[in-house]
């Protein structure tokens, strides 16, 4: 939670039965984080993913740990819909262009205070959100996605107003992540408009885990938007 690997929770240890679950549900998509890979680099859950996206019907989307093209296109050639940038993303911007030449492209942005966070949220980037929105909309970014940490994994609800205002400031979809724990939160979520412009997606964790949500009644309660799971 929140960041912090000595407080990860383990839920299950079989994420096929489990996205298919979700996708038996009604999710729309399957959010998949590598947290090993996001930590150290080394892919050693990439036979994991592609499992899960050999197994489900609906698109795949997946972060942790991709630093590279080749990175990138082993998750696409496995089956994955989306591939989330994170650090690589802040510390080399050309490789979200390059990435997006082999396929859609998320760029993830984990956020402590007003700042990027990187190397699965153990390091600042000295990048605000507002800049890395206005630097990345323009590298061929098909979506980011917006992880408060302070609020993930607490179910204390989402950063609306910092959803908000990135909606403001890019035309690019954003998908928001971290910290709804009851249905309300997902109400307020939805009811985001900002000249127009709504969330494009919200990633559950802990609170389908937990039971604070579920996801059916989620997926009839947005009617028709986008409900993503963390498998």
């Amino acid at each position: 939670m929140q960041g912090d690997y000595d407080r990860e929770t383990v839920y299950g240890d079989d994420p096929v039965a489990q996205a298919l679950a979700f996708q038996a549900a009604g999710a729309d998509w399957i959010h998949v984080v590598d947290l090993d890979a996001a930590r150290t680099g080394d892919p050693v859950n990439r036979p994991v993913v592609a499992a899960v996206a050999a197994a489900v019907d609906v698109p795949v989307q997946t972060g942790g740990g991709v630093r590279s093209v080749a990175d990138a296109r082993a998750l696409f050639d496995a089956g994955v819909a989306r591939v989330v940038l994170g650090t690589a993303a802040v510390e080399n911007p050309d490789l979200v262009t390059r990435v997006a030449e082999h396929g859609p492209v998320a760029v993830g942005l984990d956020v402590r205070g007003d700042e990027v966070a990187v190397r699965g949220w153990t390091e600042g980037s000295g990048l605000t959100l507002g800049d890395a929105l206005v630097r990345y909309s323009a590298l061929g970014t098909a979506a980011f996605v917006i992880t408060r940490i302070e609020r993930d994994g607490t179910l204390e609800g989402p950063d609306v107003d910092g959803l908000a205002g990135a909606l403001a400031a890019t035309d690019v979809d954003v998908v928001a992540s971290g910290g709804v724990g009851r249905p309300s939160d997902l109400d307020d979520l939805a009811a985001l408009n900002v000249d127009g412009r709504r969330i494009a997606g919200i990633i559950l964790g802990r609170a389908l885990y937990e039971g604070a949500v579920d996801l059916a009644d989620a997926v009839r309660q947005l009617s028709g938007g986008s409900a993503g799971k963390r498998a």
